[in-house]
């Protein structure tokens, strides 16, 4: 019985070691050289996955036209791609049919190429009725560019690929089409690889005694102070007051956001009567509990959220208003902040672009650049995660305008971030990691800033644990902060504790996950070997060390820290403690 149960054991495990060899790895991958265009498409991801003839080779096998477009497939200079031409109608295109599984993940990318001028070009998937967006790309003339996205489907059944376009005037041209699908078990894999490879660290320890000699069966004990990876929760003026309040926060958060103190509409309500005493005692609280703090915002481009007065100004004299506004807040918190949000929702909304004129926005990050040079200016929107649909905050969009901006060089080249709102309703979750890859490809800190969910409550936390699993797994994401905590007159969308800070089912996500990165674990306990060696995988972050020996009745103290290192992350960290 016991040989029995050893095959078997072996055999599961071999069956195991098998099936997560087999998983596809995820391609992170995307291209948004200059302008995001190249000469040639690049070959499909993933081979094309389940894409029949993805790269044209075999002509017109599995590619049909849709609506009333004429196709006609391209063979020049090597290079085979089909055109869609003669469209009537957006979504007059080239298509081809799929099949679709529900609970399955699916990434898509293809090169598209318009034949004149730039043109927004959306791949769309017409299944059981609906129309799922997959992505967009601006698409132009004389070069390819690469569309990258994903979707899932609520049931399965046929689907049909095609490309939509609003500009019927242009020719759709496709090359390099992928659809891969993944099951939740590899997409979870793909998460725990990249926490492996960037946010944690394999720390080898070794215990000396006095004379240098390893000391072994040293009993070590481990335990996070601190988590590496910044991770925070808006808040509003009433902490100030509830020491309840308080220690809730601090025991989880390293970093936050006023929601409302540091805003243009609460320090100047009557012109010229600056009033900065409640930001500046938010500040001083988190700075003595050693939580950082993201500036939030310097101004905000939509016309709802404006004070009577600047309202009513015009010309010269908005400008310089404006400029005051840049010169005093930026001024009085310069260096003490992580990242300002500068022009918020700079893409959606236009309210200063109609009193300044087109270069608005770019006049006032130059502004903030000159005022306070060395933190990171975030362009922060919303919908560029969340809704596919959205073209007015698309990753092609939101591209476009980093381009403008990272052309300011005033006292050093501008230090630019990535600020993505993230306030979902039903995530598409492939979508925002393809989001994420499009983004991260220009190399600036991404950070998730306003994570919440709006849907029914029995689902709330579950689509809440997804976006907040995803962020932090994504390489490129290098920080995150939820809205919000708490708020005696409501949350904007939901709130992670009640009144008496005990928490809601949001908010046991939260401790689920800091459990999973170490903050709540407890402490990590072994024995140094005959060497005096003691390993283990860590989160980034700052540690303390308890060592203990028995049979010499000797102790010792000590605290390290852990973090990412690019140069030699994948070797381990290495420190000497003596004994």
């Amino acid at each position: 019985m016991k040989r029995l149960l050893l095959q078997l054991l072996a055999l599961w495990s071999f069956s195991l070691s098998r099936c997560e060899s087999t998983f596809v790895p995820y391609d992170y991958s995307a291209t948004v050289e200059a302008s995001n265009c190249l000469d040639k498409p690049l070959k499909p991801q993933y081979n094309g996955g389940i894409i029949v003839n993805p790269d044209l080779r075999d002509g017109p096998r599995a590619w049909l036209p849709f609506g009333n477009a004429k196709i006609e497939f391209k063979d020049i200079g090597h290079d085979k791609y089909v055109v869609a031409r003669e469209r009537k109608q957006p979504h007059d295109s080239v298509s081809q049919k799929v099949h679709l599984e529900k609970g399955r993940l699916y990434t898509f990318s293809a090169w598209l190429q318009v034949n004149s001028g730039k043109a927004p070009v959306s791949a769309v998937f017409k299944t059981n009725g609906e129309y799922k967006y997959a992505g967009s790309v601006i698409a132009e003339s004389k070069c390819w560019s690469m569309l990258k996205g994903g979707l899932t489907v609520d049931e399965s059944g046929p689907g049909e690929l095609y490309f939509e376009s609003n500009d019927t005037r242009v020719e759709i041209w496709v090359d390099s089409v992928s659809l891969q699908p993944f099951t939740q078990e590899e997409w979870n894999s793909h998460q725990d690889h990249s926490i492996h490879k960037e946010r944690k660290r394999t720390v080898r320890i070794r215990v000396v005694n006095s004379k240098g000699e390893p000391v072994q069966k040293a009993s070590l004990s481990i335990e996070q102070r601190k988590l590496g990876f910044p991770f925070g929760c808006e808040v509003e003026k009433n902490i100030l007051g509830s020491h309840a309040y308080q220690n809730w926060f601090t025991k989880r958060f390293t970093v936050t956001t006023f929601a409302n103190e540091m805003k243009w509409y609460s320090t100047e309500v009557v012109r010229g009567k600056e009033d900065y005493s409640t930001a500046d005692k938010m500040l001083r609280f988190f700075k003595k509990h050693g939580v950082a703090v993201r500036g939030h915002n310097i101004v905000w481009n939509d016309p709802k959220f404006q004070t009577k007065w600047l309202d009513s100004l015009s010309g010269r004299e908005f400008y310089n208003a404006v400029k005051q506004r840049v010169s005093s807040v930026a001024s009085r918190y310069k260096g003490q902040l992580e990242g300002w949000d500068v022009v918020n929702e700079n893409l959606h909304f236009s309210y200063f672009e109609k009193k300044m004129g087109p270069k608005a926005s770019y006049d006032i990050f130059k502004m903030a650049q000159a005022f306070d040079p060395t933190t990171t200016k975030f362009l922060n929107e919303y919908n560029t995660l969340e809704e596919p649909r959205d073209s007015d905050s698309s990753p092609a969009k939101y591209l476009k305008k980093l381009r403008e901006l990272k052309s300011i060089v005033v006292r050093g080249n501008i230090s630019l971030g990535i600020g993505l709102e993230s306030h979902f309703k039903t995530p598409n979750i492939p979508f925002m990691r393809s989001a994420l890859d499009i983004l991260g490809a220009t190399g600036l800190p991404i950070w998730l800033t306003e994570v919440d969910v709006e849907a029914p409550k029995n689902v709330q936390a579950k689509y809440f644990e997804q976006v907040l699993r995803e962020g932090h797994a994504h390489p490129r994401v290098k920080g995150i902060v939820t809205w919000a905590g708490y708020s005696p007159t409501g949350c904007y969308r939901m709130c992670l504790t009640d009144g008496n800070f005990k928490n809601l089912p949001t908010g046991d996500v939260v401790d689920k996950l800091l459990h999973e990165w170490g903050v709540f674990r407890g402490q990590t306990k072994g024995l140094t070997d005959a060497d005096g060696f003691f390993e283990a995988s860590l989160f980034h972050g700052d540690y303390d060390l308890k060592i203990d020996h028995p049979l010499t009745n000797s102790k010792a103290s000590h605290s390290f820290k852990l973090a990412y290192d690019v140069s030699s992350n994948t070797q381990p960290s290495s420190f000497v403690f003596r004994l």
